[in-house]
């Protein structure tokens, strides 16, 4: 994504909402995730005998303290709540958060600092959540809303990937959640849900009820970096911040005028 990984920004948008310990859920062949946050001493080395210094201090500058960085495992592909499930070691009783690197979302403070802002006032578990297109309802996890208090929404029921003519509603559940470890239990059972996998949304649908639940609209873009569209759409979106890449694109689109 223009200048560093997806990884990175998820990372960065947990350390800014002041989480201090990272859980990296990684699969075969994914080695590339845990060398990202090491040092490259080949690469640094080169950066330093070229004298490029500004590349140097932005590669060193995304490292992190040693430890702050765990990694977990997922040795089968059984869905989200398998992923998180893996981690329960780690995570123990504590609430925690999630954040799927994939989802980038731009705004002005990061969405997971404001989901911890919104869980500080209601605690319980909270979903990141936008409005989409009717006939995008099949492709996320639905919220069926009770109160509206602002940007908070009550949730009082959740639905994997339902049809149009079945929503409960129009808002979707995108990928920032904060939730109470008594998920994990929830997830214990492997009860496989939508797609054949192991879904996060049934997990947290038996904990409504239970616990205080709310879905946060948050303030800012977010991306689905999974598809072409939304990756070209946030390469745009970012380079246009940058004042010399923001000049370069504009001098290529006007070109063909």
């Amino acid at each position: 994504m223009v200048d560093k990984p997806l990884i990175q920004y998820a990372v960065e948008e947990a350390l800014e909402a002041g989480i201090e310990d990272i859980i990296l859920v990684t699969g075969r062949n994914k080695q590339v995730m845990e060398d990202h946050f090491d040092h490259a001493y080949e690469l640094e080395k080169i950066l330093v005998d070229k004298g490029k210094t500004d590349a140097l201090t932005a590669a060193i500058s995304m490292l992190q303290e040693e430890g702050r960085i765990a990694y977990v495992r997922q040795m089968r592909p059984l869905g989200l709540g398998h992923a998180i499930w893996c981690a329960r070691k780690f995570i123990g009783d504590e609430p925690f958060a999630v954040a799927l690197p994939d989802d980038l979302i731009i705004g002005k403070d990061g969405c997971l600092k404001q989901m911890i802002e919104a869980y500080n006032q209601v605690g319980g578990n909270i979903v990141a959540s936008m409005e989409v297109a009717p006939e995008d309802t099949s492709k996320y996890g639905i919220i069926s809303p009770g109160e509206n208090g602002g940007n908070l929404t009550e949730v009082c029921g959740l639905v994997e990937k339902p049809e149009i003519d079945v929503a409960p509603s129009r808002e979707a559940v995108v990928g920032r959640y904060i939730l109470q470890p008594e998920v994990m239990r929830e997830l214990e059972s492997r009860e496989v849900g939508a797609g054949g996998e192991i879904q996060l949304t049934d997990a947290m649908a038996k904990l409504i009820g239970h616990q205080p639940f709310h879905g946060l609209k948050f303030d800012g873009e977010r991306f689905d970096c999974g598809s072409k569209h939304g990756w070209l759409m946030a390469n745009f979106m970012l380079a246009s911040k940058d004042i010399e890449l923001a000049k370069k694109m504009e001098r290529f689109f006007n070109r063909s005028k």
